[in-house]
């Protein structure tokens, strides 16, 4: 691993006021999130030469990172304009094992990828149309600003997840909420439970501390007129496929369902 300022995360509680910006990393993109983020999950959750999957790869956080901590890095992106910025971010020299692999995809069809061949998944879907990232591009999700209607579509994508994912492994999933009315929308817990829905087990929900967010001064100023509190986190979900035959029952009884 290169000699870069960071330290490892220990609690539920992950704060970036700056955010990392070795290599090819840097915030132009609007919404990806902190290379500390995937650095983190690969560190806990993998080791050198797993193969790690980001489905919806934006400008390549995650990959990058994959580069530099010598995993095998697939990424997809309904956005061909995104698979061309993560390429040429990841156009970098250096002593690395593996080159990530970026293809055009949809999470929804991850047919190219056999069963449980995944060793680890990070990805950060949009949060609905709050940035749409592309101008209609059929089935882009940043497109969608019904609630229902987007978890339905994420929902295909997570069962191609679990399909992919081998046992015992993990996926990460950085998801936030919105408002809508002066309304909270708990978007975040919506996704949560299309994954537990559909097999995985909640292993831990890390708080995201959001810092320089391009429109916090807009909604500054509306704070006392529409008279609520601004969103100011996300939630990092790690979720666990288990292995086949395994008893949940200790499981399911300590979260509540029985």
């Amino acid at each position: 691993m290169e000699d870069i300022a960071f330290k490892k995360e220990i609690t539920t509680v992950w704060s970036f006021p700056e955010r990392g910006h070795w290599k090819t990393h840097n915030g132009k993109y609007r919404g990806n999130f902190a290379p500390q983020i995937p650095r983190n999950v690969i560190l806990r959750y993998s080791r050198e030469g797993d193969i790690v999957l980001d489905p919806m790869v934006g400008s390549g956080t995650t990959l990058i990172e994959t580069k530099i901590l010598n995993r095998r890095g697939i990424g997809y992106d309904i956005n061909q304009e995104a698979v061309e910025l993560a390429k040429k971010n990841l156009d970098f020299k250096g002593d690395y094992k593996y080159e990530p692999i970026v293809k055009t995809g949809d999470i929804r069809n991850l047919s190219e990828i056999s069963d449980a061949s995944i060793d680890l998944i990070i990805t950060h879907p949009p949060y609905l149309n709050i940035i749409k990232y592309s101008n209609g591009i059929d089935g882009d999700l940043s497109n969608i600003s019904g609630v229902r209607k987007f978890c339905d579509e994420l929902e295909k994508g997570v069962i191609e997840l679990y399909r992919v994912l081998k046992e015992d492994k993990y996926c990460a999933i950085l998801i936030g909420d919105t408002r809508k009315s002066n309304h909270y929308v708990p978007l975040a817990f919506y996704v949560m439970n299309l994954f537990l829905k559909n097999g995985f087990i909640l292993k831990e929900d890390i708080i995201k501390v959001q810092h320089n967010c391009k429109s916090t001064p807009y909604w500054e100023s509306r704070v006392e007129k529409y008279n609520f509190y601004m969103i100011m986190h996300e939630h990092l979900f790690i979720f666990r496929k288990p292995k086949k035959g395994e008893d949940l029952s200790r499981v399911r009884y300590s979260m509540g369902l029985y």
